[in-house]
């Protein structure tokens, strides 16, 4: 590319940097349409890292620091947390800004290079976490990050430099990528080391993998300095052992073989094995070799998402773009392998595309928003009512509840069994199934003003349930050492002055799960029940609590969804 469309590609980006700026702002805040409980799951870990917490150090989190600093910058500069989250991403996409236009620069030629640029720019900003729901939402903004962050480093380490080679930029730019993955979702990392690492030795960047590497190691540095003490890293590794080893499922959403093999995902899958073979037909051996061990990365990251929305299709469109013969190359069948690249690419872009758009679309959808239906998510927060949320959902209080048991017209045919990972006794009282569906923001605002007008404040709270968001609706005390999102641990409940149960959690299983750990406990005889509503019951917790034991064996496994 010659310098002339190297400073045409950087109008380009910058143009689309302002455009995407100017949506965003020119909203008056972020009004979104659905996720709001991982919305405040977010907020509990941007809020309290504003108070001076840090994630690890202060709260249990399997989800890195970069995550949220991007974020966090702008709430401190005094921003309310819809702007701070506009702002943050913005951060994100410049950071990636200079990465992205040199790969596009060197890797691409003609439009192509402004496709992968603007590829890069739109998962750092977008307002919705892909698949093809027209939705606005802020959840999982991470995931949309680490894929920027995934492209830039595959795309770097697998394509060959068309002109302007340059170890040093080219490791820069991989080195900086893995570490924000192994920073923001260690998942990620773990799953694309080995086939950037292997790219860059099979095709001779030995230099390119020392600057990487010396690159990743001044950025973990710098990250040091900047929490001001080494033992984020352990910290860090303790919470992701901490979900790993934990009951509760590891993925939140299907099987690894469903994301595999199952009709929606099998076609992207056949296209990527056939671009493996088509690609060494072609004479493309190291490409299509780190292609093959790219692909079980592709599939665990997709199984292990929310959603399961194959991105690394739109990935391997690109990819094959880039490595197609410059004229006919035939196989042993007669077949043109040139022609059958290209087929791959158009399939691989057809099944990306849906979710590719919704991700494009996103900020524009959210200017299009109707302020009018919306509603603060943390009413009386002040400059923090420019987060809304769609004032429907937020309005009413649906719960779904048990119709059968022993006492309904159901009870000749009914069968605890079918209630066993639900139903719970704890300090001799039966909870029943029931979950709250809708209303999370009445809910924690009517309950945490409740608890706090009753206890007087101040009071820290350890929820039987995914979600401890009470503490942003009333005057209690954020839980030290807690888990804003339940990951299958009592994490913080030796500092928790009560323990809350919702008659209607957000999870019943996840209800019982704890309230089953907590009952293996050794100090289960200090626990007293404090306070019982209609909605919630309060058990006072001893001071001390010396010991902690697993939980009762025998407990399946929950199928709770999380954001993870």
């Amino acid at each position: 590319m010659s310098a002339n469309k190297g400073k045409f590609l950087a109008a380009f980006m910058v143009g689309l940097l302002t455009l995407y700026a100017f949506v965003f702002f020119a909203k008056g805040g972020l009004f979104i349409s659905k996720h709001e409980g991982d919305t405040l799951h977010l907020l509990q870990m941007l809020l309290r890292m504003g108070q001076g917490d840090w994630p690890h150090l202060d709260f249990v989190t399997p989800i890195g620091v970069l995550a949220f600093a991007p974020i966090s910058v702008f709430l401190e500069a005094g921003l309310g947390v819809g702007h701070a989250i506009h702002a943050g991403q913005l951060l994100v996409a410049i950071v990636f800004c200079p990465l992205a236009w040199w790969v596009a620069k060197t890797r691409y030629e003609g439009w192509w290079a402004y496709l992968f640029a603007a590829t890069i720019l739109i998962f750092a900003v977008a307002l919705v976490y892909g698949e093809g729901d027209d939705s606005v939402s802020i959840s999982m903004h991470y995931n949309r990050w680490a894929w920027a962050a995934a492209f830039l480093a595959i795309t770097a380490a697998t394509l060959p430099a068309r002109d302007q080679a340059s170890s040093r930029m080219d490791g820069f730019v991989i080195g900086l990528a893995m570490a924000v993955m192994a920073m923001i979702k260690v998942t990620y990392f773990a799953a694309f080391f080995i086939p950037v690492l292997v790219a860059l030795f099979a095709r001779g960047a030995g230099r390119t993998a020392l600057w990487a590497l010396v690159t990743g190691i001044l950025m973990a540095a710098l990250v040091t300095l900047w929490v001001g003490t080494p033992l984020i890293w352990l910290a860090y590794l303790r919470d992701l052992l901490n979900v790993a080893a934990s009951d509760v499922r590891p993925q939140p959403g299907r099987d690894f073989g469903y994301v595999v093999s199952a009709p929606a995902y099998l076609g992207g899958s056949l296209i990527a094995v056939l671009s493996v073979i088509f690609l060494r037909q072609a004479g493309r051996m190291t490409e299509g070799m780190v292609l093959l061990l790219l692909l079980p990365g592709f599939f665990y990251v997709t199984f292990q998402n929310f959603g399961n929305d194959p991105q690394w299709l739109w990935l391997l469109g690109l990819l094959l773009v880039a490595l197609r013969p410059t004229g006919p190359v035939f196989n042993g069948f007669g077949w043109d392998v040139q022609k059958a690249i290209s087929l791959a690419a158009v399939a691989a872009f057809a099944f990306a595309i849906p979710s590719f758009l919704n991700l494009a679309a996103s900020p524009f959808r959210h200017l299009a928003t109707d302020v009018e239906k919306y509603v603060p998510l943390m009413p009386g927060s002040g400059v923090h009512e420019d987060l809304q949320t769609y004032a429907p959902r937020a309005a009413r209080v649906d719960v779904r509840r048990a119709f059968d048991g022993p006492d309904t017209l159901f009870a000749g045919l009914y069968d605890d069994e079918a209630r066993k990972d639900t139903n719970v006794i704890f300090q001799g009282r039966d909870f029943d199934y029931c979950t709250l569906e809708l209303g999370m923001v009445v809910w924690f605002r009517a309950v945490s003003e409740d608890i706090a007008n009753w206890s007087g404040g101040g009071k820290a709270l350890f929820s039987a349930d995914l979600l401890s968001s009470y503490w942003l609706y009333a005057d209690l005390t954020p839980l030290k050492g807690g888990a804003p999102w339940y990951y299958g641990d009592l994490s913080g409940i030796e500092n928790a002055d009560y323990l809350l149960v919702p008659n209607c959690p957000l999870s019943a299983d996840t209800r019982k799960k704890i309230l089953d750990e907590v009952s293996g406990q050794d100090w289960i005889d200090q626990v007293v029940e404090a306070r019982r509503t209609p909605y919630y019951t309060l058990y006072s917790l001893p001071g001390e609590k010396p010991k902690r034991v697993d939980p009762p064996a025998g407990d399946d496994e929950s199928d709770e969804v999380d954001a993870y």
